[in-house]
């Protein structure tokens, strides 16, 4: 991935595409940003999800990982600040990649 790559994926959301016209955050929405690894930057949309997902973390599949076509794997911090309601509510922390 190089520089230019690094700033497209800056302020998106995951899973939205890289042409959309408007690939940031929604009003409303709850995110969990994502650091480090091929998809530092982003943020991961967990509007609906429980407690006990958040805690798992996430395996996000990408083509910028180790293994193209494998997934990248992201955690929450342990103990790590959590902020209820829309906007930005933790960070998941890149912990590697699987095929």
């Amino acid at each position: 991935m190089d520089r230019d790559d690094e700033q497209l994926l800056r302020g998106r959301v995951y899973g939205h595409d890289h042409d959309d016209p408007d690939p940031g955050p929604r009003r409303g929405r709850t995110y969990a940003e994502l650091v480090g690894g091929p998809l530092d930057g982003l943020l991961l949309d967990i509007t609906r999800w429980r407690a006990e997902e958040i805690d798992e973390g996430a395996a996000l599949p990408t083509e910028l990982g180790r293994f193209p076509g494998g997934r990248a794997l992201y955690e929450p911090v342990p103990g790590g600040s959590r902020t209820p309601g829309p906007g930005v509510s933790c960070r998941f922390h890149y912990s590697g990649d699987t095929p």
